[in-house]
C-alpha cells in the first residue's frame, strides 16, 4: 500500500503549516530533498526546516543532491530508498525536472513512496509531479516527471492573478482536473487514497472550466504507479 502524500502551496515550514506535525508522527527523522534550490538558497530552507521539526522532536538529514549527477549516485539512491518521510522543496520546477527526471532516485522515491513512506512536496514541486505541469511564468502547460498523470497542481494560488488561472483553466485538457493550493496549505493523499485540506488556506478544484469539490478528485494519482 502506498503511503501519505502532501501537496503543499509553498511557504514550507512556517506558522499555518500545522499538518507537519502529523506528517511527522512516528518518524525521528525527515529527509529534506532541497534539489529544486540548487541556485537559490537552500541554506536558508534547511536552517528554517531544521528548527521547524526540531521543535517536533524530528531531525532533518539533508539530502545533497542539486545535479543530475548526483541522483545517479548509489549513496543518495540508499537514502531515500530506507527514508520513511521524504520532503522535497519548492524553487525551480524546471531544475528540479531535470535534476530527477529519469534517474535512480526518482525510482528510490517511488518506491519508498510505494512501500508506506509519507512524502511532502513543497511548492514547485507539487507541479513538477506532474505530466500536465503548470508553467508558473506563464499560466501554460510544460512536462512534468509524470508521476501524477489524473490531475495538475498549481502552487501559491494565492498569488495567481484571475486571468492567469483563467488561461490555465482554459487550456487544460477536458476532464483534467486543475488543482489550486494556496501557500502553507497541504492538500493530502492519505494511504487509503482519500483526499483531506489542512493548513492556513484553501485548495481550489477546476474541472473543465468549472469549480468543483474536493470528492471530484480522482483516487488514483497514476494508473501505472498506485494501487488505490
Amino acid at each position: 500500500m502506498s503511503g501519505t502524500l502532501a501537496l503543499v502551496g509553498g511557504r514550507e515550514f512556517t506558522e499555518g503549516c500545522s499538518f507537519d506535525r502529523d506528517l511527522a508522527h512516528g518518524s525521528d527523522e525527515v529527509l529534506l530533498v532541497p534539489a529544486a534550490l540548487a541556485y537559490e538558497n537552500p541554506t536558508a530552507a534547511i536552517e528554517r526546516a531544521t528548527e521547524w521539526f526540531g521543535a517536533m522532536d524530528v531531525g532533518v538529514r539533508v539530502l545533497d543532491v542539486y545535479r543530475r549527477a548526483q541522483a545517479m549516485e548509489p549513496e543518495a539512491v540508499a537514502a531515500a530508498t530506507d527514508a520513511r518521510f521524504v520532503y522535497l522543496t519548492g524553487g525551480s520546477p524546471m531544475h528540479l525536472r531535470s535534476v530527477l527526471k529519469g534517474t535512480p532516485l526518482l525510482e528510490a522515491l517511488v518506491g519508498a513512496w510505494n512501500g508506506g513512506a509519507t512524502v511532502a512536496t513543497g511548492g514547485e514541486a507539487a507541479s513538477v509531479l506532474c505530466s500536465h505541469m503548470v508553467d508558473s511564468r506563464g499560466g501554460a502547460f510544460t512536462v512534468g516527471l509524470d508521476l501524477v498523470t489524473t490531475m495538475t497542481i498549481v502552487p501559491r494560488y494565492n498569488q495567481w492573478s484571475p486571468d492567469k488561472w483563467h488561461r490555465t483553466v482554459e487550456l487544460a485538457q477536458k476532464g483534467l482536473p486543475v488543482v489550486g493550493i494556496d501557500e502553507a496549505t497541504a492538500l493530502i493523499r492519505s494511504s487509503e487514497g482519500e483526499w483531506r485540506v489542512e493548513g492556513g488556506g484553501g485548495v481550489h478544484v477546476f474541472i473543465d472550466g468549472r469549480r468543483a469539490e474536493l470528492d471530484a478528485l480522482p483516487t488514483q494519482l497514476n494508473p501505472l504507479l498506485t494501487e488505490a
